[in-house]
């Protein structure tokens, strides 16, 4: 399959199911697929999946840039990819998901940098430290995993949007989130107390974080088919991973109420956990689908307010202020 299958499609296509399943590698979803001449960013990746898709997707011809916020731990990464797939196109920027300043320095070098832009994967995440503000004094985990992502997101949106336009390759945007978006406060994202600690619940305040990601996704996606942008987005549950969040954080202080939302928890080997993403950023099944939560390399339901289209309304004016 050659990257002419990102060829930009006037209107949303079929969600057409994948044969892939829980137990599909990043490798075996994304197996025949060229994508030499796309561009993607990805963030997070110097552990876990983000190494894994990284990884992938250079080995299927794409352009990576790695946004990263230990530079040497990515160039350590970068070399590894590179002694695996010699051909391998890779590039490491620093970027800090937590500090506004560190996310602006790194989409301003790369929109300077006259690259283009064909994918975006939102995946650099923390998981439920105890309560901790941000450089920019917002929450951590919600200024990590949502707002830098989406102050990323924004800034990029140009150069994407010409990409698009000047290939005429659908561009796409991929947040990575998780079925614990399901599993936040009762109202969902706390508006009025984001950032007080009095109300801080750490498993709690990580699906307010993921459940905010799958909001952006959703409101971006509606802002595209508004505006008739040539770009799609999505997010996606990439299942639990055997890496050091599995070991430290799950078995010891996950919730049960929390454990039991999740169901039975399947653990994912790193190359299983990446499949979904890969999945989601370059087969050609999922060109035109967008505002969809993925788990599994197939669509699946996200939870009643991760379908929420006021709260995603919401949720971005709210982002919005926080950026200015």
């Amino acid at each position: 399959m050659s990257p002419s299958e990102f060829t930009l499609s006037s209107s949303a296509e079929e969600v057409i199911p994948s044969e892939f399943t829980l137990s599909s590698t990043a490798e075996e979803v994304t197996h025949g697929i060229d994508g030499s001449g796309l561009a993607a960013i990805v963030t997070g990746t110097t552990h876990g999946i983000g190494i894994e898709t990284a990884r992938v997707l250079a080995l299927r011809g794409v352009h990576v840039i790695m946004g990263v916020r230990n530079i040497n731990a990515g160039k350590i990464v970068r070399e590894e990819i590179l002694k695996e797939i010699p051909k391998a196109k890779v590039d490491v920027m620093e970027l800090d998901l937590s500090s506004m300043a560190s996310v602006r320095k790194f989409a301003s070098e790369f929109n300077s940098s006259s690259l283009p832009l064909n994918i975006l994967i939102n995946n650099a995440g923390i998981c439920a430290p105890p309560f901790t503000l941000s450089k920019d004094n917002i929450e951590l985990q919600f200024a990590t995993n949502h707002l830098g992502h989406f102050l990323l997101t924004d800034l990029l949106l140009d150069t994407m949007k010409k990409t698009a336009n000047e290939s005429k390759k659908e561009g796409r945007i991929i947040n990575v989130s998780s079925d614990g978006h399901g599993y936040t406060y009762d109202e969902g994202i706390l508006f009025d107390n984001i950032n007080d600690e009095s109300s801080y619940q750490r498993w709690r305040a990580y699906g307010q974080s993921k459940l905010a990601n799958t909001l952006h996704a959703n409101e971006l996606a509606r802002n595209f088919k508004e505006d008739g942008v040539g770009i799609t987005a999505n997010s996606l549950h990439p299942g639990c991973i055997g890496t050091n969040i599995v070991s430290r954080e799950v078995g010891q202080t996950m919730p049960l109420d929390l454990r039991k939302s999740l169901g039975k928890i399947v653990v994912k080997t790193i190359q299983q956990g990446a499949a979904t993403t890969c999945y989601v950023a370059l087969n050609p099944k999922v060109k035109g689908i967008s505002g969809k939560f993925f788990c599994d390399s197939n669509v699946a339901e996200p939870s009643s307010l991760g379908k929420d289209t006021d709260l995603a309304k919401k949720l971005w004016d709210f982002s919005m202020n926080l950026i200015k």
